[in-house]
């Protein structure tokens, strides 16, 4: 589990295939590596990897099948900056929001502008994770902890404060560019259990027809 507080850029800095799978090496940049062990989960651009090797300064990950189905890790180059956050601890203050590291797919960036001091960004979001997304509710961006600021036709919006511009890869986002969504997991349970509510309330309607017409109404 990770908050969306982005702890460093780092840069790719090698990827190969492997059997399937894709084997990074990441730059870590200012990210501390003194309490990394081999196992340990390190989001990059949001994307929950574990790490296979590593040292002070670098650290290397597999990437799988399944995540390249939902990432845009296969079109990376080497020299693309990455967001990067260690999972969180029990002492971890979370001052995002709850993020798994699974991301549920890719969006693009629509439009860029300046609000005050703030970068303004339209956002694509695929329809099917659209209704997952609430304005003034929180999504994950590149595994940045984000508040939607509004939704629109295509996507939504994002205001993003000259702190989070200044400690992210965000001010490198060009128009077209790919970015990883993971909606709030909050909003997927509440869908789920909503669903489920509303199944057990229909079979009971159901089972209590079923019963009346033949007689034990």
């Amino acid at each position: 589990m990770f908050t969306g507080i982005i702890e460093a850029r780092g840069t790719l800095k090698a990827k190969r295939l492997v059997e399937g799978d894709l084997s990074l090496s990441i730059d870590v940049g200012q990210l501390d590596m003194n309490d990394v062990q081999l196992g340990d989960s390190i989001a990059v651009n949001g994307v929950c990897l574990t790490v296979t090797s590593f040292d002070h300064q670098s650290f290397q990950a597999d990437v799988s099948q399944e995540s390249l189905r939902y990432t845009c890790f296969k079109e990376a180059r080497a020299g693309q900056a990455l967001n990067l956050e260690k999972a969180l601890t029990l002492s971890t203050r979370l001052g995002g929001h709850l993020i798994s590291g699974h991301v549920d797919g890719m969006g693009s960036i629509l439009e860029i502008g300046q609000e005050g001091r703030s970068l303004r960004y339209e956002v694509a979001c695929p329809k099917e994770l659209g209704r997952y997304v609430a304005a003034k509710g929180s999504i994950s961006i590149d595994g940045a902890s984000l508040t939607v600021t509004a939704l629109s036709q295509q996507g939504f919006y994002l205001n993003i404060v000259p702190h989070t511009a200044a400690h992210t890869i965000m001010p490198d986002y060009q128009v077209g560019t790919i970015v990883h969504l993971e909606v709030d997991m909050m909003a997927r349970y509440a869908e789920r259990l909503l669903l489920s509510d509303k199944k057990t309330q229909q079979t009971a309607v159901l089972n209590r027809g079923f019963l009346a017409q033949h007689g034990f109404g």
